[in-house]
């Protein structure tokens, strides 16, 4: 019996041995499968919350009453959408090198008529400062355009500070305010200067001189070339615009009241030029999206307006070439595919829209939180500016250089004067569109061939990854363009003032 149990006792012993034995191992087995286990529920969960956002749009439609914790969610998620870009260290330098000659006192004038709308009187008159120190004469304050399309019946002190202007630029050249009663009556040299002319043409221009003691400059847009002039005559140029050339008090301090009234509402701002006005449609012959009876407007328009050279323009082929300003509705696809959520606050730059509040709802529709100066300032306050459209761009000039982000639609002349500005301050945020490009992803858009989403959102900032504001030097003449036509394709310098930039010693 003994000999019969001890077989099944040893067994039992066995078992009970291996049992004992192997506890550890068995114990890692329930570790890695406790584990395994969470891994697996951690993927689960992660891989459906994917899925769920793949399928929510891009753009979902705010909460009527969106929680706090939402905000600020979606606050520090688009925060690298105000971000400036990298300024590198530069900073602005407009003081004269060694080399430069201070004003000397002349006898002889240079009075001037500035022709066009505000910004390109501005670039007029500071070109205006640096001829006047080359030639060596006494600058007149600049008559203003009353003859162009806004029929501004401003004077130069209605909207700049007259007496700032004349101090700043003391050492520069000396400005007077009246030409001397005793030289009206005599004969004055009238003249058209040379479009883009260098430095060299200035100084033989000085010949004039001899024969008359006033110099009448008819036109002062574009007179100076944009590259190739001393280092001194640019900074000069910066020290006139950017310096000197301040508003009128009255229109500075109202300008950046109502910037602070746009900071009030909704801490930041996109400052949108939107050139989508009939003057530039008509100028620039761009009718796509517009109405039979519309087109026909602008055409009319163009052909009453004796200064456009151009009457024949093919619609069509401007805006395949990228030449027409953006439509609201591109702008708001624009802005959205940036990744803009639509509760953005938006300040329309600009003067009344073509089409009115139905063209702008292509816009607002997507971005319902947009201001423009009518509603964010009252009657009383805005009825200085009525009939005074160069003032009235003043402000929209100074809520744009306040602006976190500037995007302009065209490049204009407001487009380029903002640009360069923001460029002199610090490199602060300015998105140009890539017209030519974004036209192509908007004809796919229109033919169903392309969807809005995640991709073309990645494409587009893809696209403008470099159109940010950020350092660079200027833009040379197309290719393939020779002669005098040439300087017209470069990037203007007040665009792009780069040589009013500089890095210091220790960051070089």
């Amino acid at each position: 019996m003994v000999n019969r149990s001890f077989p099944q006792h040893r067994a039992s012993s066995n078992s009970r041995f291996l049992l004992r034995k192997s506890s550890p191992f068995a114990f890692s087995l329930c570790l890695i499968f406790i584990f395994a286990s969470s891994i697996f529920v951690f993927f689960f969960f992660c891989a459906r919350n994917v899925l769920e956002d793949e399928q929510k749009p891009l753009f979902p439609e705010p909460e009527e009453f969106p929680s706090h914790s939402h905000a600020k969610s979606e606050q520090k998620s688009v925060d690298h959408l105000w971000d400036a870009p990298s300024s590198h260290g530069f900073h602005p330098c407009v003081k004269p090198t060694s080399r430069y000659e201070a004003a000397q006192s002349s006898d002889r004038y240079i009075t001037v008529r500035s022709n066009g709308g505000l910004n390109q009187m501005r670039a007029g008159i500071s070109d205006m400062v640096a001829v006047a120190h080359i030639m060596n004469g006494t600058l007149v304050i600049p008559q203003l355009d009353k003859r162009s399309f806004w029929h501004d019946t401003s004077t130069f002190s209605d909207i700049f500070n007259e007496h700032h202007f004349i101090k700043t630029l003391q050492s520069d050249i000396k400005i007077v305010k009246e030409l001397p009663k005793e030289l009206e009556s005599i004969p004055h040299a009238r003249k058209h200067f040379t479009s883009w002319a260098g430095f060299g043409y200035y100084e033989e221009m000085t010949r004039l001189w001899k024969d008359y003691q006033v110099i009448h400059v008819a036109k002062s847009d574009s007179r100076l070339a944009n590259n190739d002039l001393p280092l001194d005559i640019q900074r000069l140029r910066c020290r006139a615009m950017y310096e000197a050339l301040h508003f009128a008090p009255p229109i500075e301090n109202f300008g950046k009241k109502l910037a602070e009234r746009l900071r009030l509402r909704g801490g930041r701002y996109i400052a949108l030029h939107l050139r989508y006005e009939k003057d530039m449609l008509s100028f620039t012959g761009c009718t796509y999206g517009l109405t039979h009876l519309e087109a026909e407007e602008l055409e009319i328009m163009r052909e009453k307006t004796p200064h456009w050279k151009i009457k024949n323009i093919n619609s069509t082929q401007q805006r395949i070439e990228g030449l027409c300003p953006l439509t609201p509705k591109e702008v708001g696809i624009f802005l959205q595919a940036l990744g803009y959520p639509p509760s953005t606050l938006t300040y329309i730059a600009a003067g009344e829209i073509y089409g009115g509040d139905t063209r702008l709802s292509e816009l607002s529709s997507r971005f319902p939180n947009i201001v423009t100066k009518e509603t964010l300032a009252t009657e009383e306050e805005l009825k200085p500016f009525i009939n005074h459209a160069s003032q009235s761009a003043a402000l929209d000039y100074i809520i744009s250089i306040e602006s976190d982000v500037f995007v302009p639609t065209y490049s204009g002349n407001m487009a380029r004067a903002v640009e360069g500005h923001r460029r002199y301050l610090g490199h602060r945020k300015t998105i140009t569109p890539d017209r030519k490009g974004l036209v192509d992803i908007f004809d796919k858009l229109e033919k169903g061939q392309l969807r809005e989403g995640s991709s073309l959102s990645d494409h587009v900032r893809r696209m403008h990854k470099n159109r940010q504001g950020g350092p660079r030097k200027r833009r040379g003449p197309q290719p393939g363009i020779k002669g005098r036509a040439r300087f017209r394709t470069e990037e203007s310098f007040f665009e792009n003032p780069y040589e009013c930039i500089c890095k210091s010693k220790q960051q070089l």
